[in-house]
């Protein structure tokens, strides 16, 4: 914009294109001196002559002084904000939601919260509990689920005027950052494990599970619970918000159907990806065996991936059918008790995130203001007024205490009258 402001001509203002017009006559006006009024006016040229002598010999002087190396005052007091001005540095503007964030604070966009369950998202969910599990500040941005990243995804995260988008990316920045590595006591064939069975769980069965979801649009509403009205922050009613799901969720031509079908898990039977996701989990409780994560006794970057993606099966609702879900239970409990220590060690406000839909139940609420100080001016404002109500009846008792004084004080005077 700036380049553009400087290449435009600049125009003469009115303002000073009337000044010049007014000089022109003034000029062109001026009568020639007379003959006769020569003589007279003699003596004031030749003051006016003496003046403009010492005013030669002052500029000359100052004239010197330059040469000499001294420079007026004046020209220095100008030059000096105009150098202050051109220092100053030009504030730096940042691309991002949260223009007014705090230094080092993550600000985390994911979806809205569920009464069963603190994301839909295994991705959302996974970068909380490990931003949890790790111990970094963060707050949960309240976007009503209107933001996406630059790449047109969630979770997202901005950090000191950044995005960084993707759960894995994220979690790779924020650990190299913060030198928060939750592999770093594993060993090389224990890490290798871990990449694989990750990819396992992430590129095949959370696909198996968006699956279901975009069959079944309906029972995703019910098995998690879902009150679309406050998750989108929308006045229109959840019975109409619940039909324009239905429908975005359950055509084929859906951007989610697609991607399935990209995928390539969309073009099987759904008795072959149920059989599909038995064996996912199938390997995955034989790994855990009886350790209560995945590598021993700390949790590890596999047992939060794991978490976030098992966690979208036990918590659906009980009273929705679903075949996988009904398998892990009954087949697989040590992935049950696997779920069941990760909330605890990091969610455990789990119940208030769910009742509250809560954002940010972990960070601290400023306590309410008391109401005693309300509560102790009401009462002196009614003793104040209790106090003017008992001088207004304490008057009239007097008044009434006189008049009865005077009134006998008159019958007794006509009494000795008579």
């Amino acid at each position: 914009m700036a380049s553009e402001v400087a290449q435009i001509p600049a125009e003469e203002t009115p303002a000073v294109a009337a000044a010049e017009k007014s000089e022109e006559p003034e000029k062109s006006a001026a009568p020639p001196a007379d003959s006769a009024a020569a003589p007279a006016a003699a003596p004031a040229v030749e003051k006016a002559e003496d003046a403009d002598g010492e005013k030669k010999d002052g500029e000359a002087g100052k004239q010197d002084k330059q040469q000499d190396g001294e420079e007026p005052k004046k020209d220095e007091a100008v030059a000096a904000p105009v150098a202050a001005k051109s220092e100053a540095p030009p504030a730096q503007k940042f691309n991002v939601h949260k223009t007014n964030f705090e230094k080092d604070i993550i600000y985390l966009y994911q979806f809205s919260r569920t009464p069963l369950l603190p994301s839909l998202s295994p991705y959302c969910l996974k970068v909380e509990t490990w931003l949890r599990l790790v111990g970094l500040k963060y707050e949960n941005v309240d976007h009503k689920m209107r933001f996406r990243s630059k790449k047109g995804q969630l979770p997202f995260i901005e950090l000191n005027g950044e995005e960084i988008a993707d759960s894995a990316i994220i979690i790779k920045e924020l650990s190299s950052k913060y030198e928060k590595y939750l592999d770093s006591g594993l060993t090389a064939e224990q890490r290798n494990v871990s990449y694989a069975t990750i990819a396992m769980l992430e590129n095949h069965l959370i696909w198996i599970i968006f699956y279901w979801r975009a069959k079944y649009p309906d029972n995703v509403l019910k098995g998690y619970k879902v009150n679309l009205q406050h998750a989108l922050g929308l006045r229109l009613p959840n019975s109409i918000l619940n039909f324009f799901f239905k429908i975005t969720f359950g055509r084929k031509w859906f951007q989610g159907t697609k991607k399935l079908k990209a995928h390539g898990i969309g073009v099987h039977s759904a008795e072959e990806i149920e059989e599909f996701g038995k064996d996912d989990l199938k390997v995955l409780s034989e790994m855990l065996d009886c350790k209560p994560f995945f590598f021993g006794d700390e949790p590890t970057t596999l047992d939060v991936v794991a978490f976030a993606v098992l966690s979208q099966l036990h918590y659906l609702s009980k009273d929705i059918a679903y075949p996988l879900r009904d398998y892990m239970t009954e087949k697989c409990p040590n992935l049950i008790g696997h779920v069941s220590r990760m909330k605890d060690k990091c969610f455990p406000d789990w119940d208030e995130i769910c009742t509250k839909l809560d954002l940010n139940a972990h960070i601290p609420k400023p306590e309410p203001e008391t109401k005693e100080g309300k509560e102790g001016g009401e009462q002196e404002k009614s003793n104040e007024q209790e106090g003017t109500e008992g001088d207004k009846i304490e008057k009239e008792l007097e008044k009434d205490k006189s008049n009865e004084k005077e009134s006998t004080e008159e019958n007794k005077e006509k009494e000795e009258t008579k």
